[in-house]
């Protein structure tokens, strides 16, 4: 998946967001619905599937293996699982374009096969780390072959007989931690593992929900090898971190009341709320209901005199990947915000904490980048050209920095939005942005 060209977003200052909206599918859940409906027996049947870049990635993925999947068509996919050992080597690399879920949960899967299997990524994933994930299935028995620096592409070996370890997490990752149980489906004995904070937990709810038996007490999560997955139907609510960009939008710009249909709030991942309403957020959770295994509810966001504050390091894993969103609350707020224990946001698409204190100081706040956080003045925001460095979630940060900005922003290398937020431009024009795509030669 090579770069094409350079998608410029063009944001006019002002404006407010008001309307009822439904984002995209929630991107982790779309993920595992495929991976886990392609080893099921029988038919999983999706709905609300993102038909992002990335999710796309996987289904690509696994129909590259001999997995029949009808769709997506308007969020519905047909799964035709296969089992546990019905995978069939694919004939060339798995490309999983940005997408560091597809590579690191792939590669616990990958391990337990009886076949070989090379994955690789685009530019900005072939430079992230993978080591945190083939080291522990190296301690299972898996033969990963890694490029220089421990980056993909990553050459699996199969064949490989996997045994169950149990593995401390030490830092805390859902992908690690999924990827580990992954590739306890194929091992002998038992694998768990126990991680240090709470992180998103849909693998452990997706097994429950395919039937396979698993052990949950508190932060530890065990289960044990040959077992197999039945067929079920999938419901993917609205992913909650496509939401949060509408949620910190309305909350920064005057006038601003917009509800937000069907979006997860599995309490793995509701620290953006939580954190939001620290700092002085208008927020209501409506009609909160449980879909599939997950709870979902609406959620209403009122425009709110937002505070600085310094937020709670326990709250950081439930809400990792909305921080570039709630960096642009923080410029807004009055007082200073301060960021701790949070290092995983520079590995991620980009050093969210550089790129993100480089932007809003172009942007007229002060923003300091500590080794693992941010200290983020509330300021007033000009206008100023940004650089996304190929980001999604900094692209659409910026985009609604512009809510309270005093001229246009501009930014650069927005092309991955679709990577997570199809129809991102489309969607946030209605409810009130004024923001226009531009491609670049």
């Amino acid at each position: 998946m090579s770069k094409q060209s350079n998608v410029i977003f063009k944001v006019s200052p002002g404006g407010r967001l008001n309307g009822r909206l439904r984002v995209p599918g929630d991107k982790s859940i779309s993920h595992r619905s495929i991976m886990l409906g392609s080893l099921a027996e029988g038919v999983t049947e999706v709905t609300g599937f993102l038909e992002g870049e990335d999710s796309l990635a996987t289904l690509n993925a696994f129909r590259a293996m001999g997995v029949e999947i009808e769709g997506p068509e308007a969020g519905r996919v047909v799964i035709h699982g296969v089992g546990m050992q019905g995978l069939k080597p694919p004939s060339a690399p798995l490309d999983l374009g940005n997408s560091g879920t597809s590579m690191r949960l792939l590669s616990g899967l990958m391990a337990g096969q009886g076949f070989d299997v090379t994955l690789v990524g685009d530019s900005s994933l072939s430079g992230r780390p993978m080591q945190r994930v083939t080291d522990p299935l190296g301690q299972m028995g898996a033969q990963i072959d890694t490029d220089e620096g421990g980056t993909a592409p990553l050459s699996i070996h199969g064949g490989r007989q996997l045994t169950g370890i149990d593995y401390k997490l030490p830092m805390a990752s859902a992908q690690v931690k999924s990827s580990v149980l992954l590739a306890g489906l194929y091992a002998q004995g038992e694998t768990c593992t126990t991680e240090p904070a709470p992180t998103r937990d849909h693998t452990e709810r997706m097994l429950e929900g395919f039937g396979y038996a698993i052990r949950r007490d508190g932060p530890r999560t065990c289960l044990s090898g040959g077992g197999s997955l039945r067929a079920c139907s999938i419901d993917v609510p609205a992913d909650i971190s496509s939401a949060t960009f509408f949620m910190v939008g309305a909350c920064i710009a005057e006038g601003s009341d917009v509800t937000l249909e069907h979006v997860g709030i599995n309490p793995t991942r509701d620290g953006v709320i939580n954190i939001l309403r620290l700092m002085g957020a208008d927020i209501e959770v409506l009609n909160p209901r449980t879909v599939g295994g997950e709870p979902v509810a609406d959620i209403r966001v009122r425009a709110s005199r937002l505070k600085g504050i310094h937020i709670p390091e326990e709250q950081v894993p439930l809400a990792i990947d909305e921080f570039p969103a709630l960096f642009v609350a923080a410029a807004c707020a009055e007082g200073e915000t301060v960021l701790t224990g949070a290092e995983e946001l520079r590995v991620k698409e980009s050093d969210r904490i550089q790129v993100m204190a480089d932007g809003l100081v172009t942007l007229g706040i002060d923003a300091q980048a500590t080794p693992d956080g941010i200290v983020i003045q509330g300021g007033s925001l000009r206008g100023g050209r940004v650089d996304s460095h190929g980001d999604h979630r900094i692209a659409m940060s910026f985009a609604m920095a512009a809510l309270r900005a005093s001229g246009e922003i501009e930014i650069d290398d927005c092309d991955n939005v679709n990577t997570s937020f199809p129809g991102f431009v489309e969607l946030v024009s209605g409810a009130g942005l004024s923001i226009r795509s531009e491609e670049a030669a």
